[in-house]
């Protein structure tokens, strides 16, 4: 049998239509560091060109280590022939170079003597996919443990967050059983960054600039340098946040920043919840064990009855936004309040100040309470009046019209609306003059909305939607770690990571 050295963390899912477009996709990850490269030659009209091919790039790169695989159509594949061709292809590959053959438990369990024998000259990974649920998961171990292998993979689709759950406990086996296990679809994200950390062998990620081959995954370049895949330890804290869609949202950036300025062993993901799976989510939570987590649209309000203690001022707003667990209870508040309050502090005196509220959503709340706290004497303006004069009232405030609004004057004026928010960048809720010396916009897509750009044309004192989003960012990390948050460095993640997005968005 051919000598085992360990597999690199990270590997390269290529898929590509033809040899040309495979070899130089092959060659950019390599030229950027990458080493664990796995060629789908089943995506070939003809794969037996793409065994071949191994030869040709490992000429170039023969540091390298090149895992074939060339599944069948009956298992998800795109590769028509027979068994028999499969196992050909497979022996070719490891000929000309693969250290590693990737064979599903379907071929695998009807050629057993086959498989021995490419297991004498690579490392055999005998795999099974699930693409439509995460079934019970030790039965299909046990089915694939009667195949002798190296490195058993078991990949299922996650559809409610316990699903990731079970897919990350059967990680923690990997101590006994070598295995590799992923979770697919974006619920199922989380396995693809913390599986390894529990000890699944290597994780898979998508190349460069190039469609991966699973659904959700992403590039390796994301894996090390926003989750730190090769730092992260079995002892980790887990943190996330929870948010239906999730996709968009750049707390990762921000938090796993202000882990690795501290030199923590955490990581924070992003974790799809849909609106009624949030029961099924803290089942998820509790076995984990999740430490903590931010929460946002839909989940605000609902999340409060799931909760052993929420703070008095979150009651107060109606809206939970930060959630972490202490002696075993899960306690809830929300830093949405004191992250208006305290950029707004810098500039103005609140408990002399007249300050217009423009919305009337759970920013528009957390707005309200935290500075007529501060003794601040508030108005609440918007787009539908009906609601404007409901949530005046709980207030005891001043309702406006937009025009009532607009033919005033106020020291601070606060637009906790969604008017310019992408794509809508050129919409702004206040038309000609804008009836404050301070302006603070809450929304931060784009960083420079246009409210923020016509406040300062008019000569406004002015704070962007990002100087929020940092201040409640900075309270989480604070409540969680008991630590200072390094705000320096939480800020700089968030403007870059901002600012790509927006670009991206251009596009």
């Amino acid at each position: 049998m051919a000598q085992r050295r360990a597999l690199p963390k990270i590997c390269i899912a290529l898929g590509l239509p033809d040899v040309p477009r495979l070899l130089e996709q092959a060659r950019r990850e390599a030229e950027s560091g990458e080493n664990f490269l796995e060629f789908r030659i089943d995506y070939l009209a003809d794969p037996a060109l793409g065994a071949k091919a191994i030869t040709t790039f490992l000429e170039d790169y023969p540091n390298c280590t090149i895992l074939a695989t060339c599944r069948r159509h009956q298992n998800h594949g795109r590769f028509n022939g027979s068994i028999d061709d499969q196992l050909r292809i497979l022996e070719l590959a490891i000929q000309c170079g693969a250290r590693a053959i990737d064979i599903e438990i379907e071929t695998a369990e009807l050629v057993p003597a086959r498989c021995a024998q490419l297991r004498a000259n690579a490392h055999l990974i005998i795999s099974w996919h699930h693409f439509e649920t995460t079934p019970p998961l030790e039965p299909v171990l046990k089915r694939m443990q009667k195949v002798p292998a190296d490195i058993y993979k078991l990949v299922s689709t996650a559809r409610k967050p316990s699903d990731t759950g079970r897919v990350l406990a059967a990680s923690r086996l990997s101590p006994k059983i070598p295995l590799v296990t992923l979770a697919m679809g974006e619920i199922g994200f989380p396995t693809r960054v913390i599986s390894p950390a529990f000890g699944t062998l290597f994780t898979y990620a998508a190349p460069a600039h190039v469609q991966g081959t699973a659904s959700g995954q992403i590039n390796a370049r994301q894996l090390r340098s926003l989750y730190r895949i090769d730092k992260v330890t079995k002892a980790a804290k887990v943190y996330g946040v929870i948010a239906d869609p999730v996709a968009h949202s750049v707390s990762p950036h921000v938090h796993n920043r202000a882990f690795q300025s501290k030199r923590m062993d955490a990581v924070y993901v992003p974790l799809l919840v849909n609106p009624n799976q949030l029961r099924d989510f803290f089942q998820f939570a509790e076995a984990l064990p999740l430490s903590g987590f931010s929460v946002t649209i839909p989940h605000k309000r609902k999340i409060m009855r799931y909760l052993d203690h929420v703070d008095p001022l979150a009651r107060r707003i109606g809206a939970v936004n930060t959630v972490w667990r202490k002696a075993g209870k899960w306690r809830g508040t929300n830093t949405d309040a004191e992250a208006v309050a305290r950029p707004l502090a810098k500039l103005v005196d609140l408990a002399k100040a007249t300050v217009l509220i423009a919305g009337n959503g759970g920013a528009a709340h957390s707005a309200a309470c935290a500075i007529s706290d501060a003794g601040a004497k508030i108005a609440i303006t918007g787009r539908n009046q009906d609601r404007v004069r409901a949530f005046a009232r709980t207030l005891s405030a001043e309702n406006l019209t937009l025009a009532q609004a607009c033919a005033r004057q106020f020291d601070v004026v606060i637009n906790a609306t969604s008017v310019g928010m992408w794509p809508n960048v050129n919409d702004c809720l206040f038309p000609d003059k804008i009836p404050g010396e301070v302006v603070f916009d809450l929304v931060y897509n784009p960083l420079e909305t246009e409210l923020i750009r016509r406040a300062r044309a008019q000569g406004k004192q002015v704070i962007p939607g990002v100087k929020m989003f940092l201040e409640q960012a900075v309270r989480q990390f604070e409540i969680w770690t008991g630590q200072p948050a390094p705000r320096a460095a939480m800020e700089t993640a968030a403007l870059d990571a901002l600012s790509a997005r927006y670009l991206e968005q251009k596009k």
